[in-house]
């Protein structure tokens, strides 16, 4: 299964962002992660 491709100008718009730190994702958030690189 592929996944969708996104613009950043997409990412944006939606309220989409970057950053979090992996330290302060909430467990139960899990499933919603797509990933984490660097520690965020």
């Amino acid at each position: 299964m592929a996944l969708p491709e996104f613009t950043l100008r997409q990412l944006l718009e939606a309220g989409v962002h970057f950053g979090h730190q992996t330290q302060r994702w909430n467990p139960r958030m899990g499933e919603y992660i797509y990933g984490a690189r660097n520690g965020i």
